[in-house]
């Protein structure tokens, strides 16, 4: 029989590259371990992600900055700050993020896909994943796709982490499958500071990618085997101790995790307070 596809999105196979420990608990133990309370700061992208999903949604005529106001309240994520005044001042920022970023948009535009799921498969990997956004640009050669990712995190980006992410490369290996048109041009839309990290990839660098992927997907298929077959499953799922620990929803469930410095659900957006 021939082996079966590893169904993968980005995250599941981040979640293994990060800590396989964390990889097992969300994917692997059954029942899976409870997790940690909500965090602020994925409620905030959250709501700003989904209000910009919506913006796209409406005619080309209503997209407009008046328009914002409406969309952030009507996808407002509350969970994880820590009081009304904390989610209030995140409330205003996001809003201000938002009407600086569509005021640099074409209102007319009509991206290819907007939170458009992607999927292919390969020798190892039936691949699935939805990208925030893919434009339909026209490059040197004609038409082409581009992977937009928005961020709302603290730190700005530059275009090694464009280019070192192994989730836009696949958003791009898979949507040029699924348009039938070249995507190589991969960017992160910094939303707090406005900016845009980009990179060009080549079928070589998407290929690399790839088979990085396919590595990662291996060595899971192998662990999770082994310990279907009796293996120890601490072993086969080994902790990878470091700064993500303290972020982890699963620190409770793991020693190593609770020797770690404790976050509190709000500790990614104290800055914006500050």
């Amino acid at each position: 029989m021939p082996e079966r596809l590893f169904v993968c999105t980005p995250s599941k196979l981040a979640a293994y590259a990060d800590c396989p420990r964390r990889y097992r608990h969300a994917y692997v133990d059954r029942p899976t371990p409870p997790k940690g309370p909500p965090w602020a700061h994925n409620s905030l992208g959250a709501s700003v992600h989904t209000a910009l999903k919506n913006w796209y949604a409406l005619p080309a005529d209503r997209r407009e900055p008046g328009a914002l106001p409406t969309l952030l309240q009507a996808t407002w994520v509350r969970e994880g700050y820590r009081d009304v005044d904390q989610e209030r001042v995140a409330y205003r920022r996001a809003l201000a993020w938002l009407e600086s970023y569509v005021a640099t948009l074409d209102p007319a535009d009509e991206p290819l896909g907007v939170e458009r799921v992607v999927a292919t498969k390969t020798g190892v990997l039936a691949f699935n994943g939805r990208a925030d956004r893919i434009d339909g640009r026209t490059g040197p050669g004609g038409p082409e796709a581009v992977i937009v990712d928005y961020k709302t995190g603290r730190s700005g980006l530059d275009a090694d982490d464009a280019r070192g992410s192994q989730a836009l490369a696949l958003y791009a290996y898979a949507a040029q499958r699924v348009f039938r048109r070249p995507c190589r041009r991969v960017e992160l839309h910094h939303l707090p500071t406005g900016t845009v990290a980009a990179h060009e990839h080549t079928e070589e660098s998407l290929a690399r990618q790839v088979t990085r992927a396919e590595n990662t997907a291996r060595d899971i298929l192998v662990a999770e085997k082994a310990v279907a077959a009796g293996a120890d499953a601490d072993e086969e799922f080994p902790v990878n101790p470091g700064t993500l620990c303290g972020w982890c929803d699963f620190r409770k469930s793991c020693p190593a995790g609770m020797e770690a410095p404790v976050k509190e659900p709000w500790s990614a957006v104290e800055h914006l307070t500050a």
